[in-house]
């Protein structure tokens, strides 16, 4: 990126834009839409959310080193300041959201599991 031009310029700041909004919001719109869905599927889509804020993370990092050598106003107020810990709320929330919906998933899996080992044993002593 040549230092001269601004962070929103960078492919970098659409895949972040892409990332923190539309794949998200996209997953909870499947997830809210389905009247039936697969607990595998649900798992899957927990660890995808945690996967995209991973890479929300990632990249909202380096788009802040870039910033720091970007001679916009506009890219040092919004990722070099304290305004930037706002920016990282979003990834924190989807994985704070992704881990939910996987406890959630082994939760009742085990609660499946347990009710399950209790009717074979009620099954052989009675």
């Amino acid at each position: 990126m040549h230092h001269g031009t601004s962070v929103f310029l960078e492919a970098r700041f659409w895949f972040l834009m892409l990332g923190s909004v539309v794949l998200p919001f996209g997953i909870y719109a499947l997830l809210m839409l389905k009247r039936a869905i697969s607990r595998s599927t649900v798992l899957l889509l927990g660890f995808a959310l945690i996967a995209i804020a991973g890479f929300d993370v990632y990249v909202l990092q380096r788009l802040s080193q870039v910033a720091a050598l970007t001679e916009s106003p506009l890219d040092g107020a919004l990722f070099s300041s304290e305004i930037s810990v706002a920016l990282y709320l979003l990834p924190a929330l989807f994985a704070g959201l992704g881990i939910n919906v996987i406890s959630h998933v082994l939760n009742n899996h085990l609660d499946s599991a347990e009710r399950r080992f209790a009717e074979e044993h009620r099954a052989r002593e009675g």
